[in-house]
């Protein structure tokens, strides 16, 4: 039995070999994994976890990590959480770095001149916006709810809060993953 090869066989096997190869590569990223397909890309520099280093900030006292486990076993969890999983993207991105002690600056200077507003009983949107806006921030970039909930973009610093309830509450994050700015997405992917 003779065997015919062509010129195209012969060329046409590394090209179908490494398309084989690339094709079994994909999917096999996890949306948990760091860095992969899931990973949100940074909104800014105080997004980056790689970027800038945490320390401890101004005011902060630092906290210990727990040391690492010995154990060999393999980490048991909850159950994936898919619902949790697909609304992933409403997550605020975490600062990092000198970002991190702006926010943690800025968290401290908005709870002081709100928690006087708030157990005055005079929480009303115009008297919040109002104080934020006498901290510096511009008013176009201020948002506040009847409910006395608010929102600021301070260009790369997100702070959201509440007024409402026993004590003012605000927090401070690096925007959200899919690039809504301080806005959390309505719908991801």
């Amino acid at each position: 039995m003779t065997t015919i090869r062509t010129r195209w066989g012969r060329l046409g096997m590394p090209a179908v070999a490494a398309l084989a190869v690339l094709a079994a590569g994909c999917g096999t990223e996890h949306v948990d994994a760091p860095g992969g397909a899931g990973a949100p890309p940074p909104t800014s520099a105080g997004a980056v976890p790689g970027g800038a280093a945490d320390f401890p900030c101004p005011g902060e006292t630092p906290t210990r990590t727990p040391a690492p486990s010995t154990s060999s076993a393999a980490p048991t969890g909850p159950p994936l959480d898919h619902y949790a999983e697909n609304h992933a993207f409403k997550a605020p991105l975490p600062l990092h770095g000198r970002y991190r002690c702006d926010g943690l600056a800025a968290v401290r200077r908005i709870e002081a001149a709100l928690e006087p507003v708030r157990a005055g009983r005079r929480a009303d949107p115009e008297t919040i916006r109002g104080a934020l806006v006498g901290l510096g921030y511009p008013a176009g970039k201020v948002k506040v709810q009847p409910g006395g909930d608010f929102l600021v973009d301070a260009t790369g610093l997100c702070l959201s809060g509440s007024t409402s309830g026993g004590r003012t509450t605000v927090q401070a994050f690096a925007g959200y993953a899919d690039g809504t700015g301080c806005e959390e997405p309505r719908g991801g992917h």
